[in-house]
């Protein structure tokens, strides 16, 4: 069989070397540790900082001081004899594509948040 060694043997100390390189090991894992919480810290802190503010509004997006529970009514008076062929919608906007009376292209962009056409693009060849 093997020779066992009793695990109640008192440990020897250290030789000055190794109790410097050990202390200086217990050191590093001290500020390791603090480093890691401290990250930590400001992780949740900032998790906790984006939940509670209220969401911001996108860049160039006008306020709507509409209802959410109505709906929005509102005429668009659009040039007389334009002949819309399309129309997009874009946050608050809605852009008609058509024609004038004269044959003219033009683009209307028309903003329903305040009510009122915000742009007129007339397009040539």
């Amino acid at each position: 069989m093997t020779n066992l060694e009793p695990d109640d043997q008192e440990e020897k100390p250290l030789d000055p070397a190794l109790e410097s390189v050990r202390r200086k090991m217990i050191r590093l894992q001290i500020i390791s540790a603090a480093v890691m919480v401290v990250s930590l810290m400001a992780v949740f802190g900032a998790v906790v900082y984006k939940t509670m503010r209220p969401a911001a509004k996108p860049a160039g997006q006008a306020a709507s001081n509409i209802p959410s529970d109505a709906p929005v009514a509102v005429t668009a008076l659009l040039p007389a004899g334009f002949t819309v062929q399309s129309t997009a919608l874009s946050a608050n906007q809605v852009l008609f594509y058509g024609t004038l009376a004269s044959g003219q292209r033009q683009a209307i962009v028309f903003d329903y948040g305040i009510g009122r056409i915000v742009a007129t693009i007339s397009l040539s060849n």
